[in-house]
């Protein structure tokens, strides 16, 4: 009898099991409110059928937290999986491979609402016992090593990124082969370290190999081949180099528009950067069209409240700002803001950057009260949570002198831009395009300073001399 039970009952989970993989394809096709009701029904099938704790079942448990997170639905993902550790922790013992899994997956929650320590203190847990339990070149380690490194990235920590990059490339090249796919993804994840550092050269160097070995090896319209085209387009537009952007994101879009399909969310990441080509470009209506595109269908698609919604709605606030329709682009800014402060919350980077695209609208109409107050918040959050040097703790440093010194508060403002050229200096490299924006702004307010000071001794002496 028993023995009858537990055949019929794997019997039901091989059938479940293939409904997995229907969930999985929703998932990856981007329809990710179809895959969470599918991944529901599952859920609570194999509660019944195999029970709560079965492996099984906490997989799919495992499942329905990763389509909440491919939504933005950060506080169900994190519920889940917090449940799905604490139950592998006592079933299957706190070394077992799937809880380690599990502990990586609520890292990305937590990685993808910026909660960058939270992340962190788990993926160096996973990273110590991966590499105790299963070897310091297993897989499953180079990866929990790779995710570490986007950790540090995102926080600005290139030195750290980039050391643990360079090993886990090493690493594989020599367990998996120059051209496995694991090889090719790491090193793309060192080329957007040294992107994110105005390092062009090396990163397209190392963009174009991938995407030669992956156009030869998966071929020409292969998700991960279109990506590394699409990283080397942005290292173009981030050069100025608009044409050979223009060229291979056009291409980009139009090859995941057929294999994708239209309302795709690579798809629609694919045109939005087209659309930033051609705002860079100054070519606004262009801009606006596809931009107007990506909105509708991810607000349809996605909803209101989605991550790259409101990111498609920022953007069109951008293309509506370098034109001078304020009233329009405000509208938009604060709908982001109000947004993602509710969802994502108060000190979340994108919320915090759509706070820092506000107060440029306001200090571009002269509005500088305004802009200011906004500036600051930006500032002081942005120092708590990211720190005084990372690189957006910067950024809003240097928006703030810029109000400053529109208000002709001159001494403030020179104080401010140095102190963020030294850092820039110390953070981002001697080279990098915002270190010398940053000192150019600051030499040409000393020049206006020297100039200013010697028109008024000129006129002191003029009125001496009378």
């Amino acid at each position: 009898m028993e023995a009858f039970a537990e055949q019929y009952r794997l019997q039901d989970a091989g059938l479940l099991d293939a409904s997995t993989w229907a969930a999985v394809y929703l998932d990856v096709c981007g329809l990710y409110q179809k895959a969470a009701n599918w991944n529901e029904r599952i859920w609570d099938q194999k509660k019944i059928i195999l029970g709560e704790e079965y492996p099984s079942t906490l997989t799919s448990m495992a499942n329905l937290a990763s389509t909440y997170r491919n939504q933005g639905r950060w506080k169900e993902a994190e519920e889940l999986e917090v449940r799905v550790i604490e139950t592998r922790k006592r079933v299957l013992g706190e070394e077992h491979p799937s809880t380690l899994t599990s502990m990586a997956n609520l890292a990305a929650t937590y990685w993808n609402q910026g909660r960058w320590k939270e992340a962190e203190g788990l993926q160096v847990q996973v990273i110590e016992t991966t590499q105790r339990v299963l070897g310091e070149e297993h897989p499953n380690t180079l990866t929990n090593i790779a995710n570490l490194a986007a950790t540090y990235r995102n926080q600005g920590r290139w030195k750290e990124a980039e050391a643990l990059e360079v090993r886990v490339i090493e690493t594989r090249k020599r367990v998996l082969g120059e051209e496995h796919p694991d090889t090719l993804t790491s090193m793309a994840n060192l080329a957007a370290t040294y992107r994110n550092q105005g390092r062009w050269k090396e990163a397209e160097a190392l963009e174009v190999q991938v995407m030669e070995i992956r156009k030869r090896v998966l071929g020409e319209e292969h998700p991960d081949t279109l990506t590394s085209m699409a990283n080397l387009a942005s290292t173009y537009r981030n050069q100025g180099r608009w044409k050979e952007a223009e060229e291979l994101q056009v291409q980009v879009m139009e090859i995941t528009k057929r294999v994708l399909g239209e309302e795709h969310p690579s798809t629609l990441t694919n045109i939005a950067n087209l659309a930033a080509t051609y705002r860079n470009q100054g070519r606004w209506k262009e801009a606006e069209e596809l931009q107007v595109q990506v909105m509708e269908t991810t607000k349809r698609v996605l909803g209101e409240e989605y991550p790259s919604t409101l990111t498609s709605i920022a953007n069109l606030a951008s293309i509506y700002w370098n034109q001078g329709r304020w009233k329009e682009a405000e509208e938009l800014q604060v709908q982001v803001m109000e947004t993602t402060k509710r969802v994502l919350g108060e000190e979340h980077p994108s919320t915090l950057t759509s706070i820092a695209n506000l107060a440029s609208i306001y200090w571009n109409q002269g509005r500088w009260k305004e802009a200011e107050e906004l500036q600051v918040q930006v500032i002081e959050t942005t120092k708590r949570v990211l720190g005084e040097e990372h690189p957006d703790t910067l950024t809003s440093m240097a928006n703030l002198a810029i109000v400053l010194k529109d208000k002709s508060e001159d001494k403030k403002a020179i104080a401010l831009i140095e102190e963020c050229a030294r850092k820039r200096k110390q953070v981002l490299s001697q080279d990098h395009p915002f270190t010398k924006e940053s000192e150019d702004t600051l030499s040409m307010w000393r020049m206006e300073g020297l100039h200013l000071a010697s028109l008024r001794k000129d006129v002191n002496s003029t009125a001496a001399g009378e």
